[in-house]
């Protein structure tokens, strides 16, 4: 125990003393001393009451709901008959219901769907945009994403896209490669790659296509690898106007012929593992024309294929280099 606590214990001691003494040489001091005790808890907080109800309130950091409206953020003294539509002060927001549940469902929209509606977002929500490349591999999106209308290179391998549409390429100038490997494409609007002037490079392979649409006459690589397509899925002059196209992948298909009016262009030509089982004097060559050659050719594949390339010399006298097949039996 401290000194300064002996003395107040002290102190108290003597008062007392001097208390009695009074008392019992006048018996009514005590009396005097019993009015004299605090008045009731009651009467203390009517008199305290003014001092309670000036008191200025205090912040509140919460989120509490007011009839029509939800209120965000911090609250600082708010005015409710001041409240609108939205306002913003000093952190607070407040939405209408209507509006409060209209951007919920936009967003959970955005998210399902991961479309964009407003060109000036830098990117789509499920995919890496990147210097004008857009990765969206193995995300298991059902669409063509939504794209920044700079996008040149689109990755989109490894989804579950099942159907390109007219719409999904058509403000995008500058697109010059699509690679759509691995998904679960099985139709293709025929004008779904109209509108890509530039467009060079085109990856559809590992999907369940049947046909093959209109290409845009710039395209430089044709990739179409291990789908479903038929020689009626192609029509006679697919390729013939795509004076650019060096490199055509068709190999596990169900082709029964080699596809028609082959650009001169082209240098590789992969139609392995497919049904053709017979060609002709014209597939590559011309047979009108003895001097005629295909200068850029340099690869044919077609081994896997029932068709004996033996019996056919005359289809290979303007090539370089002759197939790669069967010869005999």
């Amino acid at each position: 125990m401290t000194r300064s606590s002996l003395t107040g214990i002290q102190q108290g001691f003597h008062q007392e003393n001097i208390f009695r003494s009074r008392a019992a040489c006048n018996p009514g001091f005590a009396t005097r001393r019993l009015t004299m005790q605090p008045l009731p808890v009651c009467c203390t907080l009517l008199l305290l009451l003014p001092f309670i109800l000036s008191a200025p309130s205090v912040p509140q950091q919460t989120i509490s709901h007011h009839e029509d409206y939800i209120v965000e953020g911090k609250l600082f003294q708010l005015n409710l008959q001041k409240m609108a539509q939205t306002t913003e002060r000093n952190g607070l927001t407040l939405l209408s219901k209507d509006r409060f549940k209209r951007d919920q469902e936009r967003a959970g929209s955005n998210r399902t769907a991961a479309k964009v509606e407003d060109a000036d977002l830098p990117t789509c929500l499920l995919c890496v945009c990147l210097s004008g490349s857009v990765y969206c591999e193995e995300t298991e999106i059902e669409e063509v994403p939504p794209l920044p209308k700079e996008t040149a290179y689109l990755y989109a391998r490894f989804n579950k896209i099942k159907k390109i549409t007219a719409k999904d390429f058509s403000d995008f100038p500058t697109l010059r490669r699509i690679d759509l490997t691995g998904n679960l494409i099985e139709e293709i609007d025929d004008k779904a790659f109209d509108k890509l002037p530039l467009l060079e490079q085109l990856n559809l392979a590992e999907n369940k296509i049947t046909r093959i649409p209109a290409l845009p006459t710039k395209l430089t690589v044709f990739n179409a690898n291990d789908n479903q397509i038929k020689s009626k899925g192609i029509k006679a002059n697919a390729f013939k106007k795509l004076t650019s196209l060096a490199y055509l992948y068709l190999a596990n298909n169900q082709l029964e012929s080699v596809p028609q009016n082959l650009p001169e262009s082209l240098r590789i030509l992969h139609l392995q593992q497919n049904g053709i089982s017979s060609i002709t004097d014209d597939t590559f060559c011309k047979s009108n024309d003895t001097h005629y050659v295909r200068s850029h050719m340099d690869e044919i594949r077609m081994e896997g294929n029932p068709v004996i390339l033996g019996k056919y010399p005359n289809s290979f006298t303007c090539l370089k280099t002759l197939p790669s097949g069967s010869y005999f039996k």
